[in-house]
């Protein structure tokens, strides 16, 4: 009977006494479902936190994966045109290293250099401990960036052949150095700037011209590089059609193609500035027809470097070659002046512009910038060409 008794039902006091207890426990189940809301956050965020601090992989301008570290802290850069973009994009101050060649900004030059960028010293590179390392087809060799890779570094390789393809480095580099928004942002400005300018060149003839690369013996670009895009954006059209990057040139052929502009870089590769007076002088160079009518573009050397400041150069050039282009824009900025205040007060010598109070002399530099902001530096020049 007592056996029966503990396998069948229990007493009715002890059915009571559990019912009890289960009851007790309800409120206690019923936090459990929050405990567990309120914990998940928690853990998710954790997660979040891991995967963030996760290396992740790319992939470059040349099609090679590269594990980039979650955060790119200190940065090598193997191309003047590489550590203008990365001063460009706020980025200057995880730069530990950069080129002899690496002149712009002032900054730049202070950096420790690992050489020239053709040939590097792979040792130098090691010694500023980088954990990413920025190269460039237009220049560095493939041996250099193998050989950082095969030791752990990673290289991130851009390869723009056309100006807008710039452009899309910038973008990529921001991404890559957690950038993101400075880079949008400024690529965002470089291509309303060329969107700009191609409306304002719009219905020009492009110019017949020659990129002068080198001098003696004289070589220009090919059609398929940056440089001869650039000069596509400033109106003017490479009459050089070879098919290499770097060709170079017999004055017969020059002769033959007779280029309605010369466009030199201001430093001119290391030979010394070159000046209309001195071609004018030079045997063969003073018998073209371009140069005898001082028809020489001089532009500066961001013409050279695929990086956000060829943007300016390209909108210099322009200036140069079309220069009926840009002067009516300096009298339409005259027109536009604000009504309510646009005024000259002959009695205290002073003009208002805007909200900015000048001196009557003031007023005619701000003239004469904005003039010159439309014709480039040689403005009055171009105007009476």
């Amino acid at each position: 009977m007592n056996a029966r008794r503990k396998r069948g039902k229990l007493p009715a006091i002890c059915q009571g006494r559990n019912r009890l207890r289960l009851l007790a426990l309800v409120p206690a189940l019923m936090l459990l479902p929050v405990v567990r809301a309120i914990g998940a956050p928690v853990q998710s965020a954790n997660a979040r936190s891991t995967q963030s601090d996760a290396p992740r992989v790319v992939v470059d301008g040349t099609g090679r994966r590269v594990k980039i570290p979650a955060r790119v802290g200190r940065i090598v850069s193997l191309a003047p045109n590489l550590t203008e973009t990365l001063y460009a994009l706020g980025l200057g101050d995880r730069l530990v290293g950069d080129t002899t060649y690496c002149d712009v900004p002032e900054d730049a030059k202070t950096k420790p250099h690992v050489g020239a960028p053709v040939n590097p010293s792979v040792e130098a590179i090691i010694a500023l401990r980088p954990n990413m390392v920025f190269a460039t087809t237009s220049i560095n060799r493939v041996e250099t960036v193998d050989a950082l890779e095969h030791l752990g570094i990673p290289v991130y390789t851009t390869n723009s052949q056309t100006v807008r393809e710039m452009i899309d480095s910038v973008g990529q580099i921001a991404d890559v150095t957690d950038a993101a928004a400075v880079g949008a942002a400024l690529t965002a400005s470089l291509n309303a700037r060329l969107d700009a300018l191609r409306k304002r060149l719009a219905g020009e003839p492009p110019v017949r011209a020659v990129f002068v690369v080198w001098l003696d013996p004289l070589q220009s670009v090919g059609q398929h590089t940056f440089i001869a895009d650039a000069m596509r954006w400033a109106g003017a059209e490479s009459v050089v059609t070879s098919n290499q990057n770097w060709p170079q040139l017999s004055f017969e052929e020059v002769v033959r193609l007779q280029p309605e502009y010369f466009v030199f870089a201001s430093s001119h590769s290391g030979e010394g500035a070159v000046t209309v007076e001195d071609l004018q002088k030079r045997p063969v160079w003073k018998d073209l027809r371009a140069v005898r009518d001082g028809h020489v573009a001089i532009v500066s050397d961001e013409i050279d470097r695929p990086d956000p400041g060829l943007i300016g150069a390209i909108e210099e050039l322009a200036r140069d070659l079309h220069p009926k282009a840009f002067k009516a824009s300096a009298k339409d900025r005259m027109r536009s002046l604000p009504a309510s205040r646009e005024s000259i007060c002959l009695t205290n010598r002073c003009a208002t512009l805007g909200d900015q109070e000048l001196t009557v002399a003031g007023w005619f530099g701000w003239y004469h910038n904005a003039f010159q902001s439309e014709n480039g530096a040689g403005g009055l020049r171009g105007a009476a060409r």
